[in-house]
């Protein structure tokens, strides 16, 4: 690698990196960077990393910053559900959802070969969920968030997707989704960010199952032999690769988005069917259709 060459193409996300630590002394860096490239080069190339993730930064807010902007607190005061990807999808009748908001999450889309479902937002953030559903991405009618790092080699530009920066710590809480968000090990936890920063005041959960039949590792990566018995469609991830569930960390995850939509006034419900998640207040479906604010109101 040309050490020189790098540090020159990554000036403006070496500005960001002074510009945290509340310095701009160039001089400094320079004198640094020419007296370790020889003595110490792993200090160099630890720098170089760090600057590549600013000037990746830097390309996705400069992409994705006034288009994310339009949605801050779009919908204040109103009311949404979340619709997780749990087998207890298809115990319910999801018609009545088309008169709210609704976040359909990861392969959703499978559902709309039975349920003429009109989601008013997709999210995605998983890379192998990406990458598997380029195409049905790419065809949806509604705003889609996906991950800036999941999408970026993968999903072709429209007018309809939007990148997400998902380079925080595991548990934060972002309320502001401009400068990034966590994935809390769950897109149900990423959706809740999205739905607080546009000013949802009441969330309702179905789908949110928190129960999966899998043997290994939490996030370990396998191929799945046989149909899906943990979604509500068997061909879900069936033969395809993806990441074990880590229930652990997505219920603390959870207990994080209790605590900021509360501490606002505001509250998330769950509404599954038979669901095994125990960190929010539980209703039934049919309660949620009833304190929920339809779109028209």
């Amino acid at each position: 690698m040309d050490l020189k060459r790098e540090f020159l193409t990554l000036r403006f996300a070496l500005g960001q990196y002074l510009q945290d630590r509340k310095s701009a002394d160039y001089r400094k860096f320079i004198e640094w960077y020419y007296k370790n490239q020889k003595t110490n080069p792993e200090a160099v190339k630890n720098l170089f990393y760090i600057l590549h993730l600013h000037k990746s930064r830097a390309e996705w807010f400069s992409r994705e910053g006034f288009r994310l902007n339009e949605f801050k607190n779009i919908h204040s005061g109103q009311s949404c559900f979340i619709i997780g990807n749990g087998p207890s999808l298809n115990k319910m009748d999801l018609n009545p959802l088309n008169s709210y908001y609704t976040f359909g999450l990861n392969k959703i889309f499978l559902i709309f070969e039975r349920v003429a479902l009109h989601l008013s937002y997709h999210v995605a953030v998983n890379p192998f969920v990406i990458e598997q559903s380029k195409a049905e991405i790419e065809q949806l009618k509604c705003p889609s968030f996906l991950s800036f790092n999941g999408a970026k080699d993968v999903i072709h530009p429209k007018s309809h997707i939007y990148t997400i920066w998902t380079g925080s710590t595991p548990l934060e809480f972002s309320t502001d989704i401009l400068v990034g968000l966590s994935e809390g090990f769950t897109v149900t936890y990423v959706a809740m960010q999205i739905a607080y920063f546009m000013g949802f005041e009441k969330v309702f959960l179905i789908g949110v199952d928190h129960n999966f039949n899998q043997k290994g590792k939490p996030n370990e990566t396998q191929l799945l032999q046989g149909e899906d018995p943990n979604h509500f469609d068997s061909r879900y991830f069936a033969g395809k690769k993806w990441q074990l569930a880590d229930l652990e960390g997505s219920e603390l995850a959870y207990q994080s988005a209790k605590f900021h939509f509360s501490r606002q006034g505001r509250i998330i419900y769950d509404a599954t069917v038979d669901g095994k998640l125990q960190v929010f207040p539980k209703i039934s479906f049919e309660e949620a259709l009833k304190m929920a604010k339809p779109k028209n109101l």
